[in-house]
């Protein structure tokens, strides 16, 4: 089973759908909590959107958690404008969906003046909403697959203002487990990515010397994200992934090197790609 947030048709639910049975849950807490708990074996969770940017409750979730990531796949979000048969954008008054998924069809909605975005609790909620009121003058928008799962009519495809519309998705298990991951990914270990979070002393040039860790031994920094450290006031949490394993040599030396002056460093998990 792999745990997901939303209903059957989510963006989530695609992604869980490539790693086996889908089990939905209400929160991303309960996404978490399922897998810490040992009732689903893996979990999905979005942590970053080519538009929207990143999820920070998620990477909060990965700290205060066990678990481990033991994959990444990524999901194109093509948006499509739902309704019930009979239904029009000329003649609706409100379109629901996800808060996100408002905001990256503002070029939609400035197209469209007498629709009313109205924020739901996830994209194929609103279409499980849509199909269930049955009122011509609310539309939806969701995945394809959401539409077809509610027997709502397609009104437009390819909502979003940029093409490239992609969200990346861990996948998550036990950190017990993590060792024993059987999901299919990219074989090639030079090539997958390790996630770390670390924290560091308030110094002058501590980050310099935490990055210069990774770039004196050309590792392959993908990213870098900030967060609140929640048990300090102004004390900064840095999430980074970048290429390679936590397996070999030079990035077992790296995170030697880092832990000499971090004041924490914990490896999130070591993982390939899943298509």
């Amino acid at each position: 089973m792999i745990a997901y947030q939303g209903e059957p048709g989510a963006y989530s639910e695609i992604a869980a759908l490539r790693l086996g049975e889908p089990k939905p849950c209400e929160t991303f807490d309960e996404v978490f909590a399922a897998v810490e708990n040992r009732e689903t074996d893996y979990a999905v969770i979005p942590i970053e959107n080519t538009l929207g940017g990143s999820i920070h409750h998620n990477y909060d979730l990965l700290l205060q958690h066990p678990v481990a990531i033991v994959a990444e796949t990524l999901v194109k979000v093509e948006h499509c404008l739902l309704g019930i048969h009979g239904s029009s954008a000329d003649y609706a008054k409100k379109v629901l969906s996800h808060p996100q998924a408002l905001a990256q069809c503002r070029n939609f909605f400035t197209a469209h003046p007498n629709l009313k975005a109205e924020v739901a609790y996830d994209t194929a909620g609103s279409a499980k909403m849509i199909a269930a009121d049955g009122d011509p003058s609310k539309l939806a928008i969701a995945s394809k697959r959401a539409g077809e799962l509610y027997g709502l009519e397609i009104l437009q495809e390819n909502l979003a203002d940029e093409e490239w519309n992609i969200t990346r998705f861990f996948c998550i298990a036990h950190a017990d487990h993590a060792g024993t991951s059987n999901l299919k990914q990219q074989p090639d270990i030079a090539q997958q990515k390790t996630s770390i979070v670390f924290t560091l002393p308030n110094e002058p040039g501590s980050l310099f010397k935490a990055l210069a860790t990774l770039a004196l031994r050309n590792i392959d920094l993908t990213k870098i994200e900030s967060r609140p450290f929640r048990k300090k006031a102004f004390d900064y949490l840095f999430y980074v992934d970048f290429i390679g394993h936590r397996d070999d040599p030079t990035v077992e030396n790296a995170l030697r090197h880092l832990r000499e002056f971090a004041t924490m460093v914990k490896v999130l998990g070591s993982y390939g790609v899943i298509a």
